[in-house]
């Protein structure tokens, strides 16, 4: 990897079966992933996806790019909400990244994570081992 470097977009569908594993796992079983009746209550667009389960994917994407190397740094902001449809197609997250710098051992990417054309993190970067 090289700074500049574009890495291949990646692609993950989210259904609502996904969002159920999610609450299971994570021991997140708030309301908004799961009922569209509380969900648009408080003002969301419908059940959206966990901030936390968007970010997980964000890394999946890292952990492709890379092989797998170690993650040492992974953040972002939760900016927009992963809206997902009670479907059996679900939405699409897409998961882009530019390599910022390779200094010290270290690859730092630029991420961008979108939704439908929206982007719904902010700020996300990963720092891997290289």
């Amino acid at each position: 990897m090289n700074p500049g470097d574009a890495l291949e977009p990646q692609t993950y569908s989210v259904l609502r079966a996904d969002l159920v594993r999610y609450a299971g796992a994570s021991g997140d079983f708030n309301p908004i992933h799961w009922s569209d009746r509380v969900a648009t209550a408080v003002g969301l667009p419908g059940v959206i996806a966990h901030g936390m389960y968007t970010m997980a994917l964000a890394a999946r994407a890292v952990a492709t790019w890379t092989d797998g190397a170690e993650v040492v740094e992974l953040g972002c902001k939760f900016t927009n909400p992963v809206a997902v449809p009670d479907d059996d197609t679900g939405v699409d997250v897409v998961v882009a990244g530019t390599v910022k710098s390779v200094e010290d051992g270290r690859v730092t990417i630029a991420l961008e994570v979108t939704c439908e054309g929206a982007k719904v993190l902010g700020m996300p970067k990963a720092v891997v081992r290289a």
